[in-house]
């Protein structure tokens, strides 16, 4: 059975305190189950993380691309949050790792801020998911399930 990896950037432990009229009122456990349900609809595991600190979820892209490569991973959902906008780090460490990444933003950036507009994620993502609310999770499961290049 193929893992499925979320990963969760800077602030998105606070979802459902942080800005509700923007990201909503449920929690990061909220989200957890709902990705957890919809990989067990899809026949894969749940590989579930958040990380405040860059380096970490650098460290967790090479680790995704190294299950990949052996068959065990089918990709991952990546909610950078803020560092969408900023990290070059996260954008090379996809490609250096050639991992399949799905990028997600609960909120539509686009219809936000202007700085909110530009992503150095998307260059290296297969696909990009925004404005959908929570659901956006189970939509990035279902593409990176059924093999999508999204």
């Amino acid at each position: 059975m193929q893992t499925i990896m979320i990963l969760n950037g800077p602030n998105l432990n606070l979802l459902g305190k942080r800005e509700p009229g923007i990201y909503g009122a449920h929690t990061l456990a909220d989200v957890e189950s709902l990705c957890r349900d919809a990989c067990a609809r899809h026949g894969h595991a749940l590989d579930f993380r958040q990380s405040n600190h860059e380096g970490v979820l650098i460290d967790a892209l090479h680790e995704a691309g190294t299950r990949q490569a052996a068959g065990l991973l089918a990709g991952v959902v990546f909610n950078a949050g803020a560092y969408t906008h900023t990290s070059v780090a996260l954008h090379d460490a996809i490609k250096g790792a050639s991992v399949r990444v799905i990028e997600l933003h609960i909120s539509n950036v686009h219809a936000r801020e202007p700085f909110r507009h530009h992503s150095f994620i998307a260059p290296a993502a297969i696909g990009v998911i925004a404005g959908l609310g929570v659901q956006g999770y189970a939509l990035a499961i279902a593409a990176l399930a059924g093999g999508k290049e999204a």
